[in-house]
């Protein structure tokens, strides 16, 4: 008997359906029987970052090489009996996959034949298929995404911008590793990843859409397979200090009109944010971000911005920062305001109207968001791997006050611990 829960919202009239299954793997089942379509993702909390780790039973620290976990994603795709991508393709389902610095995922969208994609999806990441001929294969074609990543200016800034903020987390590494560091993966270490991260206790399976609820849940415990008991390893980070490595970075490539990112990096600790600080960084940052805040009216008065000026809060175990990232002929004239807004409300602190204007939009935000089958699994999986739960972020956000983003704010921005990036075009 599969131990079902229900999880209500009393203030959105909403629920969803949770279980932990015996194997170990967390099961999220969202009916939105208004949806044509249903959106299904399956993830492990293993991503970029998570390159050295030791045993629990051991003390073997292992270190494997980067990008690692990009080439797990690639590798998961192919079978003995052919690729995932083709089998989807005879049930009409769209598939995809990513990885980011803290987890992977695989996941679908279909408006027919749901129990036939859940079956290949459930196939492909339960059942891995290394050779060391596949294994070689696919190191060319990673090799051109990298170097695809390369001529991408948005994705330069970034990583140049991360380089400059951090002196040792792998949050600084890019996502895929490097040409030099792929050449290092073979089957022996994707097997080691695979057997330790994909372990059913560290994964989630999250599902929206047009559905039935016990159904659903019945065919994925007929598609789980038994899970390894061996204890999960745990990631190791350096440490890493408060200070940024540098507070500029420069550099140039074939585009019309600069590309720059502005990042404060905060302290961190191995905890991640509770859903009340989430809540109250994203009332801050809405205050001096949003197209409504006197920040982006003097940028835009100053024609200083355009369209892609925007801002986003990134946090992990060990790495916590705000970036503001756009397009500007003049770069340090933005830094220049920006850091001077930031001073004036870190001063002031956030005004009464400002907090009641944030604080609607985002929860209105949030609100519309569960209207979206694939934002409310994306979501919910990126929560549960960060051990939150999907009502109580939206909650912790109807109920913060004033005064606690206030307390908040004095943790954050910090001007004096801030770098710049750009990307200029070339001569």
């Amino acid at each position: 008997m599969l131990d079902i829960r229900e999880v209500k919202s009393e203030r959105l009239g909403d629920s969803y359906y949770t279980l932990k299954h015996k194997s170990g793997l967390r099961v999220y089942v969202y009916p939105k029987k208004e949806h044509n379509s249903t959106f299904a993702v399956f993830g492990t909390k293993f991503g970029s970052i998570n390159t050295k780790f030791k045993y629990k039973n051991k003390n073997e620290i292992v270190t494997v090489p980067d990008g690692i976990a990009h080439y797990l994603e690639h590798k998961l795709f192919e079978s003995e009996d052919g690729g995932a991508f083709a089998k989807y393709a005879k049930t009409g389902a769209s598939a995809n996959a990513y990885t980011s610095f803290d987890m992977t995922a695989y996941l679908f969208s279909c408006t027919e034949k749901f129990d036939e994609s859940l079956k290949i999806l459930m196939d492909l990441v339960q059942n891995p298929y290394f050779t060391e001929e596949n294994v070689k294969k696919e190191q060319g074609i990673i090799a051109q995404e990298i170097k695809m990543y390369q001529d991408d200016p948005s994705w330069r800034v970034m990583f140049n911008l991360y380089r400059a903020m951090f002196h040792s987390h792998p949050v600084k590494v890019e996502i895929a590793g490097s040409v030099e560091s792929i050449a290092k993966i073979n089957p022996d270490n994707l097997y080691e990843c695979y057997n330790n991260f994909y372990n059913l206790n560290n994964m989630t399976l999250c599902i929206s859409g047009n559905l039935n609820v016990d159904k659903t849940i019945n065919l994925i415990d007929s598609l789980v397979k038994p899970s390894g008991k061996d204890p999960l390893p745990e990631s190791i980070f350096p440490d890493e200090p408060y200070e940024v490595v540098k507070n500029r970075v420069e550099e140039k490539l074939p585009v019309s009109i600069p590309n720059f990112q502005i990042g404060f990096k905060e302290k961190a600790s191995k905890e991640r944010l509770t859903d009340e600080e989430l809540a109250q960084t994203g009332i801050i940052l809405y205050t001096l971000g949003a197209k409504s805040s006197l920040l982006y009216k003097e940028l835009l008065d100053k024609e200083l911005i355009n369209e892609s000026f925007d801002y986003e809060y990134t946090e992990g175990p060990m790495y916590n920062f705000v970036v503001f990232s756009g397009e500007s002929n003049d770069p340090d004239g933005i830094n220049e305001v920006l850091v001077k807004h930031v001073k004036e409300l870190k001063a002031n602190g956030v005004r009464k109207d400002d907090f009641e204007l944030a604080k609607k939009a985002l929860y209105g935000k949030s609100v519309k968001m569960l209207n979206s089958a694939e934002s409310i699994t994306n979501t919910m999986m990126s929560l549960d791997f960060a051990n939150r739960e999907l009502f109580n972020s939206i909650e912790c956000l109807a109920k913060t006050s004033l005064e606690d983003v206030n307390k908040r704010l004095q943790d954050q921005l910090d001007v004096s611990n801030s770098a710049i990036s750009i990307i200029l075009p070339e001569a």
